[in-house]
């Protein structure tokens, strides 16, 4: 009997059990992979506040990016620039290895090539079914915390439903020959509803891949000769990884003795996919709700709702607007992105976010909603989509 089973040993889980481990509570991490940090196809692209959450380590901090440049879907750019470092490409496979190590000497277990069918709570415990190594069995806990990405089967399996909208994303590593600083790339024929990136990572090396609401594969392959073409990487055979990634929250991420966390619960920015940092900012107040739980004995429902209003409060809000304006990003055709674009740079509009204190990394709702402030911007959005969304004095709103 342990007090905590957290499902699933990447940055969210680990960081999950190592404060609960460090906290003095028995701790067991299930992980399906092999190994921490097996088979990740993350970009690992985190802000300062981000990094600041987590540990420190040799080579972990593969770049420092300063600038970017943002292309139409005709191949014009816009660049944004600041002096100080605005995000830190990590490697993320020893990044989870680093972070499992740590939650390890802090008393947590890990049970590696172990997958988990399903989580059930009966009466004073949870039961966590599953096969490690090719063997039936189970784990019991006071509590436990699913933290295992896109796990729907699990979250089913507890009475919390599954997340139902979806991005996929697809990544390679390439060789890196003419590229100077982080490149995004929208049109519909590159990433349709969504954008592709070229990512510094080493002097050696970039990660190159995207986002989009079908297949990707097509779109990576397409991607990586083009790229090939321009100078930019030198040609490989690619080892392509695919992944998917929340749009929206699950409606509930709590239960009797049970919470969800990280992309499991659908805590990832529906604009970029990016779900470290919200991640953990989730597993922060998880923590602190468990810790305050457990000292009690009560991790019922209604005390573990708690965890939800607090995140909710954090997060809610920013998810919504993210949200929204994927949606309205998603309907436009590329002549409309391309209008958009030109809008922006006679405008200065990026010039003048850029000058903003309050415009951060992660923070993207300030970014939106001080962009459609721009009155020029907001009469060219509302002629290109009349509905179903509306933009009224910086504000959102849905029909």
């Amino acid at each position: 009997m342990y007090d905590v089973i957290v499902i699933g040993a990447g940055i969210v889980g680990s960081y999950t059990a190592h404060e609960l481990a460090r906290l003095g509570y028995s701790v067991c991490v299930l992980e399906k992979q092999p190994r921490p940090g097996h088979k990740t196809s993350c970009t690992g692209i985190v802000s300062r506040a981000c990094l600041e959450m987590l540990p420190a380590g040799p080579g972990i901090i593969q770049w420092e990016a300063h600038s970017a440049k943002i292309f139409s879907p005709a191949g014009k750019y816009i660049r944004v620039e600041r002096d100080s470092t605005q995000a830190y490409i990590l490697d993320r496979a020893a990044l989870d290895r680093l972070m499992a190590k740590q939650a390890k000497a802090k008393g947590a277990e890990f049970h590696f090539s172990t997958t988990v069918s399903g989580a059930r709570t009966d009466g004073n415990c949870v039961q966590v079914q599953a096969t490690r190594h090719g063997e039936p069995g189970g784990f019991t806990a006071r509590a436990a915390v699913i933290a295992s990405g896109s796990a729907a089967g699990i979250t089913r399996s507890a009475g919390l439903g599954q997340v139902h909208e979806y991005a996929q994303g697809a990544q390679a590593q390439a060789e890196r020959k003419n590229v100077a600083e982080v490149e995004v790339y929208s049109g519909a024929g590159t990433a349709p509803g969504f954008f592709a990136w070229l990512v510094p990572s080493s002097q050696a090396h970039v990660k190159v891949g995207l986002l989009c609401r079908g297949n990707p594969k097509p779109y990576i392959t397409a991607l990586l000769e083009r790229l090939t073409q321009q100078g930019k990487i030198n040609q490989a055979a690619y080892d392509i990884s695919y992944g998917t990634i929340p749009l929206k929250p699950i409606s509930r991420t709590y239960t009797d003795r049970l919470l969800v966390v990280g992309d499991a619960a659908g805590q990832a920015k529906p604009t970029t996919g990016g779900g470290i940092y919200f991640g953990l900012l989730c597993a922060r107040l998880a923590v602190q709700t468990l810790d305050e739980s457990l000292k009690i004995n009560d991790l019922s429902k209604r005390r573990l709702a708690l965890y939800q209003r607090r995140w909710h409060k954090v997060l809610k809000n920013e998810l919504a607007i993210d949200y929204w304006a994927h949606r309205f990003y998603q309907e436009l055709d590329d002549k409309q992105i391309e209008h958009i674009f030109k809008i922006i740079e006679r405008h200065g509009i990026h010039e003048s976010l850029l000058a903003s204190p309050d415009i951060t990394f992660d923070w993207h709702s300030l970014v939106i909603l001080d962009a459609i402030k721009h009155r020029s911007l907001q009469r060219s959005l509302e002629k290109l989509k009349a509905a179903p969304f509306r933009l009224f004095d910086g504000r959102t709103r849905s029909n």
